[in-house]
């Protein structure tokens, strides 16, 4: 309280008004200015009124003080937790995020309904890496194709077979005869019937270009089912009412443009079935429906794997498909599939090896009627390609198809391959003529026999499997990938010719013919570059995906495909630049040469541009062969690299009047010997020819 009464002291003495008295007249008297305003302070304090307020202002200054230390809240809750936190500190600010990127690295594990022991294609993800455009992009959705079902999970069958689901099928089987095939599936049928009875079911074409091998398989039946025990000496007298049925069945279908069931119920008698396979009648209508016929049977014995049809277990199911072709109803391959897969029956295909790249070959046909000319015919038969789509780039080394290699692929047709591995068989690619140390010359070929000129050993082609996909997913991969997509787009443009037979030959009689002549050949030429020019625009653009492709396969095939394309583009780019250059004038380095001839030569003389382009060719080519050694690439690759990127000129001489050569005939047009009368008497008799049948 004395505080603030030395406070209130202070203010009144500043500036609290007091009471008017005036001074002395007499003035200041002999006191100081301080004693006179202490003793005029004091004199206010005296006064009654200042006593008063004084106190009023210390009475409200306490009530101030006290409501400013009372705490206004509300009522306190005693459930209530209050937590009092520092607020974030931001080192910098936040970014918003304007653009996504998607990563192109596909996942290991995709889709609602993969599971790990099926290991199934599983479905690729809705978003793609952004790929560059390519120049006249071409479509890559087949219509053709049926529905995808390769990731709907089929039903656990009856009787599963467990190998089945811990394994894909094998697809790269080279044999030289269908006997090793059969002794393989014999063993494959034992295994199985090890397990539980079974059913093995053939499937056989009727085309006529299978005659042969039927009879083969058929001349085989004894052995295979000696092996499987059938031909028991006891079996007639072990028959009655209590008899299970025999342990391995068997059923023949054939097909061809329709399927028709050969056994109305599956048999034991081994003399019925080898008389049902003699029976057999061809089909020349040239269609083979095997996806419909392997549809048909797995519909047709499915009740064995549920045992409604038979007394006993339930029967394991095999299915094995003799055929030469692709087959003509592609659209049922994915159907056939699911049907397969989903009763747990494995097929395994006695079937052909497919051309590398290509639709079609050359089959060796021999009537198979001896009555009939035995002489050798060569017919077009469908026996590939390899995969779903073309990857080979479709460029032919010389513009002639007899001329341009045919080779095996290392691989079946794709849809019966596909086949075969999504359902735990086996492809065996048959060839009788089967040498992967040589070249197989035409006259080798045997009889219904594709026409194949080199093979390759199926363990260096195992790295090269192609892509066993559902159309689905094939394509997502491609579009995936900027380096998958150009190869394919590339592909898909046919026929497509390098230079093959350029006039190499210029006889100069005048300055002005000289110059015609080479004008004339440059057309040739220069209705190529356009062509080869959109190509390697095309390929191009998959050089961006080259570091990141991990498939040996897709890597072997875009290598070769842009280093074939910059050979071809060098070399008739080249030849049309050498030529107008020729047509500016080029004298002869001796005077009595008047022939200039233009040979192949590695060097380039008409320009750094297509020097570095020649240059980057065989660095591809080079890499094709030592990197992929002993596959179809790196052949076609070498057989590339053998041709020389440029020209050169090189001067000789003609003579342009020859002299003419001695007709003379020693006087022999007098002598007309005639004929003899029974020339045609004498000649042996031909046996009538027959047109090939549609194969």
């Amino acid at each position: 309280m004395h505080a603030i009464s030395q406070i209130l002291r202070r203010w009144i003495g500043k500036g609290v008004p007091v009471a008017e008295e005036p001074f002395p007249s007499g003035g200041l008297d002999a006191t100081t200015d301080g004693q006179l305003e202490e003793e005029s302070v004091e004199g206010l304090l005296d006064s009654d009124e200042t006593i008063a307020l004084i106190g009023s202002m210390q009475v409200h200054l306490i009530v101030f003080l006290t409501l400013a230390l009372v705490q206004l809240s509300g009522p306190n809750d005693a459930d209530k937790v209050v937590i009092v936190s520092k607020p974030p500190e931001y080192e910098k600010p936040i970014e918003m995020i304007e653009q996504f990127e998607v990563s192109d690295v596909p996942e290991s594990k995709i889709g609602a309904n993969a599971l790990a022991e099926f290991d199934l294609s599983e479905a690729s993800a809705p978003t793609f890496a952004e790929i560059a455009n390519i120049p006249n992009p071409v479509e890559l959705e087949p219509t053709e194709l049926g529905q995808i079902m390769v990731n709907k999970m089929f039903n656990q069958p009856v009787a599963p077979q467990d190998r089945l689901e811990v394994k894909r099928g094998q697809v790269g089987h080279g044999i030289a005869g269908a006997s090793g095939a059969v002794d393989q599936i014999t063993h494959e049928v034992m295994l199985a019937a090890e397990e539980r009875p079974t059913l093995i079911v053939w499937l056989f074409d009727q085309s006529g270009s299978l005659t042969r091998q039927r009879q083969d398989i058929r001349d085989r039946f004894d052995r295979i089912y000696e092996e499987l025990g059938l031909l028991m000496p006891d079996q007639e007298s072990a028959e009655g009412e209590n008899t299970p049925p025999p342990r391995v069945l068997t059923s023949i279908i054939g097909f061809g443009e329709t399927v028709n069931l050969y056994t109305e119920e599956p048999t034991a008698d081994l003399g019925e079935i080898k008389s049902i396979v003699d029976g057999i009648p061809v089909d020349n209508s040239g269609v083979e429906r095997v996806f419909t016929a392997v549809e048909a049977a797995a519909d047709e014995y499915k009740s064995l794997r549920r045992n409604i049809r038979l007394k006993g277990p339930p029967r394991n199911v095999l299915f094995v498909v003799v055929t030469d072709e692709r087959g003509d109803d592609y659209f049922k391959m994915e159907s056939s599939i699911a049907a397969c897969r989903k009763w747990g029956i494995p097929v395994y295909v006695i079937g052909v090896p497919a051309p590398f790249g290509r639709e079609h070959t050359l089959v060796k046909y021999v009537d198979p009627d001896p009555k009939y000319d035995q002489t050798p015919q060569w017919a077009q038969v469908d026996q590939g390609p390899e995969t779903l789509l073309p990857e080979r780039l479709q460029l032919s080394f010389t513009g002639d198809f007899e001329q341009e290699p045919v080779i095996d692929s290392g691989f079946g047709p794709y849809g019966l391959t596909r086949l075969c591995y999504e359902t735990g068989g086996i492809y065996f690619s048959v060839h009788p003529n089967r040498n992967v140390a040589r070249e197989v010359r035409r006259g080798e070929i045997e009889a219904f026999s594709a026409d194949l000129k080199h093979f390759f050993d199926p363990v260096a082609m195992v790295r090269y499997r192609p892509d066993y996909l559902s159309q689905e997913d094939y394509l997502d991969a491609v579009k995936r990938s900027p380096l998958r997509q150009s190869l394919v787009t590339a592909a898909q443009i046919k026929n497509v010719q390098g230079i093959s037979r350029p006039r190499t030959r210029f006889v100069k009689t005048s300055d002005a013919q000289l110059a015609s002549d080479l004008t004339e050949a440059q057309k040739d030429a220069a209705r190529l570059e356009p062509l080869l020019g959109q190509l390697a625009m095309i390929l191009e653009q998959g050089l961006a995906g080259r570091e990141k492709e991990t498939s040996l396969r897709w890597l072997a095939g875009f290598d070769l495909a842009y280093g074939r394309v910059l050979a071809q583009k060098v070399r008739t780019e080249t030849y049309n630049a050498i030529l107008a250059k020729a047509k500016r004038g080029m004298p002869f380095e001796e005077s009595k040469n008047n022939t200039w001839e233009l040979k192949p030569a590695d060097e380039i003389t008409v320009g750094s541009k297509w020097e570095r382009e020649a240059d980057t060719a065989r660095e591809f080519l080079q890499r094709v062969i030592d990197e992929h050694s002993g596959t179809p690439w790196a052949l076609l690759a070498q057989k590339e690299l053998d041709v020389p990127i440029g020209w050169k000129w090189t001067e000789t001489y003609t003579e342009l009047n020859p002299p003419q050569r001695n007709r003379g005939n020693n006087n022999n047009n007098n002598n007309n010997n005639p004929a003899p009368q029974d020339d045609q008497a004498r000649m042996i008799k031909r046996a009538p020819k027959r047109p090939v049948p549609k194969l």
